[in-house]
């Protein structure tokens, strides 16, 4: 019997699941001796609902949401079991629209953008868990704090009362040395060890399709894979 394409679609993403989550406790196992959990988080940037539920039923219920527009028109779709994280650059007239679905925010890069948050939080009584990007790469394409920066901004965001620091983000590179990726991991230490009031270092996100392997190796605890997992998409980055 053959199969439909979306069956094909269906084992893809299955036989990827396995092959990265493999390769995750490999990596794991020969760097860390932490016992940390690592989690896996679906990039869902243009991949259609019914193929996103497939990872969630194979055990990847973290969902990373890059668009609010496309995420509103998908959100309904996706299995009840499915926590969704905001990664992608967070303009504030739509912190509205995400406010109450999302768990995390991961892309807060500035003070106004985490005010921002705090200000719509409050008026639904909640807690907002952010974690701030830092571009440990300085790259001028791409949003994150610059590092130097990145004690002085956490400071000033933990004074906000209904916005709670969980963690860093980054992004390195493409093909940088991995150097970069111990700064980052020093960071975060750095950051947590200054047990500042309302910021709890409990994740470091980084690591992509192309170099999950490497930021495991240097304590990342949440990665985020797209590509690896979905297949090529519409678009030319591999996350």
């Amino acid at each position: 019997m053959f199969q439909t394409d979306i069956e094909q679609k269906y084992k893809f993403v299955v036989e990827n699941i396995k092959e990265v989550c493999y390769n995750i406790s490999v990596a794991r196992e020969k760097y860390r001796n932490d016992g940390e959990n690592i989690r896996i988080m679906a990039v869902t940037k243009t991949v259609d609902p019914e193929i996103v539920n497939v990872a969630v039923k194979n055990g990847i219920t973290l969902l990373g949401e890059n668009r609010v527009q496309e995420y509103l028109s998908k959100k309904d779709k996706y299995l009840p079991e499915a926590e969704v994280h905001f990664i992608g650059r967070l303009q504030t007239n739509k912190i509205k629209y995400i406010i109450n679905d999302v768990s995390l925010i991961q892309s807060v890069d500035s003070l106004k953008l985490a005010e921002a948050i705090n200000k719509e939080a409050a008026k639904h009584d909640k807690t907002a868990d952010i974690l701030i990007e830092v571009n440990i790469g300085g790259e001028t394409t791409k949003g994150g704090i610059d590092k130097d920066g990145i004690y002085e901004l956490a400071e000033k965001i933990a004074v906000l009362p209904n916005v709670k620091v969980k963690g860093l983000m980054t992004i390195p590179p493409p093909g940088c040395d991995e150097s970069l990726f111990d700064e980052m991991h020093g960071i975060y230490c750095e950051l947590k060890s200054k047990k500042i009031e309302n910021i709890e270092m409990d994740i470091l996100s980084m690591g992509m399709s192309g170099d999950y392997e490497l930021a495991v190796k240097h304590g990342s605890n949440l990665v985020r894979i797209g590509t690896k997992l979905f297949g090529a998409r519409k678009y030319t980055e591999v996350i």
